[in-house]
């Protein structure tokens, strides 16, 4: 992802991974064994992981300072709301309808991208003056150049002995800290396993926690959106780490708690029938798990969601 949007520019990568997404999606309709759904998933993880990469840099690159922080986290904003989404359909629809309601995004993607510009600074690190002002008219209704880029800098590559220089290898660790932090934070099994962490609390519907939860996520995200540019990336970070730390303790004194009586396997203890506790009890415990659970997602919505992806093509 990182050698095609220097190469081929933003535009054109953002076109070309819709080609694995529609594909992906078709194998995984079209499934007759686990190999086609792996297959699938595997070309639509690919062009996931591309998007992810290029997507923060064309915003960044085509907004104005003032708004950058609000428009990179609508990166985030745009991928909790498809979890939502994914959660409400999954409600009606059968996997393969997903899939299939899945090619929708990537094929209207293809279609208003046709129509969008490169973005001003990759024409400019390439000489082409001429195309970034009508890039730059079209995007910002002028001529005037915001940031514009060393001559040559991406015409040169990357080269490991670069980083010896601060200037590189200072946002390269900061950069790569970020996501990692990001995803060990424990984000995605929160997600993807929702249901099945809201089935073992016995709550009982779960699917209907699950939605609450995307739901919480996509008004926090929206919420970091909004006051990304007054409040600071720093102050957003510190305070969705302290959350989530709170958070995810709160979370684990919840499994202890069910996990309390004698016995020698805290998997026995979590599919227990509900009389072995008092009613009572086992409400407000399995509530304790939907608010700490929904406390996780808030905190990493405000902080450690968006601002990551936005750093990285600010830095």
């Amino acid at each position: 992802g990182g050698w095609l949007v220097d190469r081929a520019g933003r535009k054109l990568s953002l076109l070309l991974c819709t080609a694995p997404f529609v594909v992906g999606f078709a194998v995984i309709t079209a499934a007759q064994n686990v190999w086609m759904l792996l297959g699938g998933r595997l070309l639509t993880g690919l062009a996931c992981g591309i998007a992810s990469l290029v997507a923060p840099v064309y915003i960044s690159e085509i907004s104005y300072p003032a708004v950058r922080g609000l428009l990179g986290s609508c990166v985030q904003l745009m991928v909790v709301t498809g979890i939502l989404l994914a959660y409400l359909a999954g409600w009606v629809l059968e996997w393969r309808w997903l899939a299939v309601l899945g090619c929708a995004p990537a094929s209207f993607m293809l279609l208003l991208m046709c129509y969008m510009p490169e973005t001003p600074r990759f024409l400019l690190t390439r000489q082409r003056h001429q195309e970034a002002m009508a890039a730059m008219h079209f995007l910002w209704g002028s001529e005037q150049v915001q940031e514009e880029a060393p001559a040559g800098a991406e015409r040169q590559g990357f080269r490991l002995a670069q980083l010896r220089h601060p200037g590189i290898y200072k946002p390269f660790i900061i950069g790569v800290s970020l996501m990692a932090f990001q995803q060990l934070s424990g984000i995605n099994a929160v997600m993807f396993y929702a249901e099945t962490i809201f089935e073992k609390a016995k709550f009982k519907d779960s699917s209907l926690a699950s939605v609450i939860v995307g739901i919480i996520q996509v008004l926090f995200t929206a919420l970091a959106a909004l006051i990304m540019d007054r409040a600071g990336r720093r102050l957003l970070l510190t305070l969705s780490g302290v959350v989530l730390v709170f958070s995810a303790s709160a979370f684990g004194a919840y499994f202890r708690l069910m996990q309390g009586g004698p016995g020698n396997s805290s998997h026995v203890q979590l599919l227990s029938p509900l009389s072995v506790e008092p009613a009572s009890a086992s409400v407000g415990l399995a509530w304790l798990a939907v608010g700490s659970v929904s406390l996780f997602i808030a905190g990493f919505a405000v902080g450690w969601g968006p601002i990551p992806w936005l750093l990285m093509s600010e830095i």
